[in-house]
C-alpha cells in the first residue's frame, strides 16, 4: 500500500501533535512493527514494542520537549521523507542543566504499508543554549 504525497502529509502532521501532546502511544501509532530506528549516535532499534520501551523513558522524565518542524522534502513514488526538525528542550548539559536547549536535525523516514518502516535521525554536534552554540559532550 502507497500513500499519496497528501496522505503522508496529513500523517505526519497527526504524528507532530502527538509529539506536541508528548502522547508517546499517538507517536508509535505511525510506526511499522518491523520499524528500524537509529538515533543520532548510531544506536539503533530494531521493532516497535523495543522503540516504545526505549522512548518510555525519555516521554517520562523530558516532558517538557518539543519539536518544531522546519522543512519537509516527500517523495510520494519512492514513500521517502527528509523532516528537518528543531528540538527545544531542557538541558542536560554540564552548567546549562534546565536551560533551554535548541537541538537542530533532520529525519530521513521511509514509509512502507503506510507506516513508517525506518526512521534514521541525524543531528548537528553543537546545541544552542543561551544565545551560545556548544559542542555536545557526546
Amino acid at each position: 500500500m502507497k500513500l499519496a504525497r497528501k496522505e503522508i502529509k496529513r500523517q505526519l502532521i497527526e504524528w507532530n501533535l502527538a509529539w506536541e501532546r508528548h502522547d508517546l502511544d499517538k507517536v508509535m501509532a505511525l510506526f511499522h512493527d518491523d520499524i528500524f530506528f537509529e538515533n543520532w549516535t548510531g544506536a539503533y532499534i530494531k521493532g516497535k514494542k523495543a522503540l516504545k520501551n526505549a522512548w518510555e523513558n525519555w516521554f517520562n522524565n523530558h516532558g517538557n520537549f518539543r519539536f518544531l518542524e522546519e522543512e519537509i522534502f516527500i517523495d510520494e513514488h519512492l514513500q521517502k521523507v527528509l523532516y528537518r526538525w528543531v528540538l527545544e528542550w531542557p538541558s542536560t548539559e554540564p552548567g546549562f542543566e534546565d536551560k533551554l536547549e535548541i537541538r537542530k536535525g533532520v529525519d530521513v523516514i521511509h514509509f512502507q504499508d503506510g507506516k513508517i518502516i525506518n526512521k534514521l535521525t541525524y543531528t548537528k554536534t553543537a546545541v544552542e543554549i543561551d544565545d551560545k552554540r556548544l559542542l555536545l559532550h557526546l
